[in-house]
């Protein structure tokens, strides 16, 4: 039941690029179809005839507990639609839970889904959902993909409420820069809906069905690019609003009031984010309505991720902290330890104090107290008048013989370093390829949680098939640099950071030509480059030439291998 709860396995929903109400309702948080005797209605009414018009056979009949290849066992049917069915299964080879999508091998779109699951499968991004197999064999075709018991829907998210204004940057942020890399390689997905987007429990946003979904029900598009990009502001739309952006009610949210149009979201909901609220519009196709806001509309995911990082940071909500309780003491620490406890409702009276000293002799003594007393105060205060007449005799000495130079030198003090602002990044690429150019401003977001990677590479520490990879920051205007520090994802033996001043922000200027201000090597998740004479600079690159070896990380999307991931740096002056 834990793994049913956040099951990365598509549902039902054939309702092509807009969702209609009566699909969506059959997806639940936990990724099962409830209504599964009409999704049977359904499949029978269409074995003539799919929803593309092309010929449909009979779905396989399978059941739970069937074994494909002698190894995927399907325990649950989620999705039951157009000739194909989508199972819970478990590898009982790795033991681990797996999803499986089956279809017909004479399946009018089986060739298509093929060729999709193993298109996805290549480009091996793990922001999405990975292909873990695609096979023909005994007259059936089946898809195996990763199931993410961690993993909880964005629909089911959207159920309780809208998203944080820090959560819904980070959804749009870290999909558009996904689906980005995926057009890059030739691959669009074509049904990213709510369904399709998941968050896991470390707070990482996934994709799953990339090509593999549209291909499922034989969708295709002239302009997928656009496609995606206005599904990515939907997304976006939905995560501010809890609105869908069309008339119609999907996923659980309800439609925009009929005849009114497109209207920015924050006219929907009060408190709305205004620069999220423009991006959602600037994605979606709207019919200029972009026009009022004076802003571009973004047709690519490639265009959306460039109007992300032209917007201001938005920074992570501050952690409450909750106010202890009172200090309560024990009876030891009041002093009644061995004394019998006061009963409840009983008032305990309260032991008046001494009397003050009325006798003769406690007169007495207080007058020779008192004597004592301005006899100590005449004494001190002559000593210290005494004091200060020699300190004074002495400060004037010193001045007839104190030169010029010995005042220069007293006020001569080192300044303390100071964080000096960030306002762009981008990646210096020397040779090659470049590394992950979308995730440069996490960075400096005053977040550890997130940051800049590099790819996994075989040799190492020493970078070998290309002379380093790294980051060039614009400091907005000429600053004194004197140091950089460097909060680092692995340790171990070892990472070396070199720090370059550079006169510009892209890869245009050789690193021969460059500046170096200095070098540190550290086998810890962080680093310090410290500058010898501070150097005035409007750009300095952060340059890694040795990294440690690190095995598998899930979290962050790497491979094994020699690694290293940038999580906050810090440039003083």
């Amino acid at each position: 039941m834990a793994e049913r709860s956040t099951a990365a396995v598509d549902v039902a929903d054939n309702s092509g690029e807009q969702p209609l109400t009566a699909q969506a309702d059959q997806s639940t948080a936990d990724g099962v179809a409830q209504n599964r005797e009409r999704d049977t209605d359904n499949d029978e009414a269409q074995e003539s005839t799919g929803a593309d018009g092309s010929a449909m056979t009979s779905p396989p009949e399978l059941h739970s507990g069937h074994k494909l290849a002698r190894r995927y066992r399907l325990e649950e049917c989620v999705t039951r639609l157009d000739g194909f069915s989508s199972w819970r299964a478990v590898d009982e080879k790795l033991r681990r839970a797996v999803g499986v999508h089956i279809l017909p091998a004479d399946h009018a779109r089986a060739r298509s889904v093929l060729a999709a699951a193993r298109s996805s499968a290549l480009l091996g991004d793990p922001r999405f959902v990975q292909v873990l197999d695609a096979v023909e064999e005994n007259d059936v075709v089946y898809v195996v993909h990763e199931w993410l018991p961690d993993a909880t829907e964005l629909t089911t998210l959207l159920a309780v409420g809208p998203l944080e204004v820090y959560d819904a940057y980070q959804m749009v942020s870290q999909v558009s820069a996904a689906m980005a890399a995926a057009h890059r390689e030739g691959l669009a997905h074509l049904r990213l809906n709510p369904n399709a987007v998941l968050r896991t429990s470390t707070g990482q946003w996934r994709i799953r069905g990339l090509a593999v979904n549209a291909a499922l029900r034989g969708i295709s598009s002239d302009t997928p690019q656009r496609t995606d990009t206005e599904s990515i502001g939907a997304l976006l739309y939905a995560a501010l609003t809890q609105r869908w952006p069309y008339e119609n009610d999907a996923y659980g949210m309800s439609g925009l009031p009929k005849d009114i149009g497109l209207i920015p979201p924050d006219q929907v909901r009060a408190g709305v984010h205004r620069g999220l609220s423009e991006l959602a519009m600037r994605a979606l196709a709207n019919d200029g309505a972009t026009a009022s806001r004076h802003e571009s509309a973004c047709t690519t995911p490639e265009e959306l991720v460039k109007a992300i990082g032209e917007m201001p940071r938005i920074r992570p909500p501050e952690p409450a902290f909750t106010t202890p309780p009172d200090y309560q003491r024990t009876t030891y620490q009041q002093g009644t330890y061995g004394r019998s406890a006061p009963h409840p409702g009983i008032t305990q009276p309260v032991p008046a104090p001494p009397p003050p000293l009325q006798s003769r002799t406690g007169k007495a003594l207080k007058w020779a107290v008192s004597a004592l007393l301005i006899a100590a105060l005449g004494l001190g205060s002559w000593q210290l008048a005494d004091a200060l007449l020699e300190q004074d005799k002495q400060s004037d000495d010193t001045n007839q013989t104190q030169t010029t130079d010995g005042d220069d030198k007293s006020d001569d003090k080192p300044k303390p370093a100071k964080p000096l602002g960030i306002e762009g990044a981008q990646e210096y690429v020397a040779e090659g390829d470049a590394q992950h150019p979308e995730d440069v401003n996490l960075t400096y977001d005053d977040s550890t949680s997130t940051g800049w990677r590099t790819n996994s590479y075989r040799d190492g520490p020493k970078i070998v098939i290309k002379p380093g990879v790294g980051i060039v920051y614009d400091l907005g205007s000429d600053q004194e640099v004197s140091a950089a520090t460097l909060s680092l994802r692995y340790g171990g033996d070892h990472t070396t950071v070199k720090l370059y001043a550079t006169d510009s922000l892209d890869s245009s200027t050789p690193l021969s030509s460059m500046k170096e201000l200095g070098e540190a090597t550290t086998n810890s998740t962080s680093a310090k480059v410290t500058v010898d004479k501070p150097v005035k600079s409007r750009y300095v690159l952060v340059w890694l030439t040795a990294m440690p070896y690190s095995g598998q990380d899930s979290v962050n999307y790497s491979q094994p291998g020699y690694k290293q991931a940038i999580t906050d740096i810090e440039i003083l002056g």
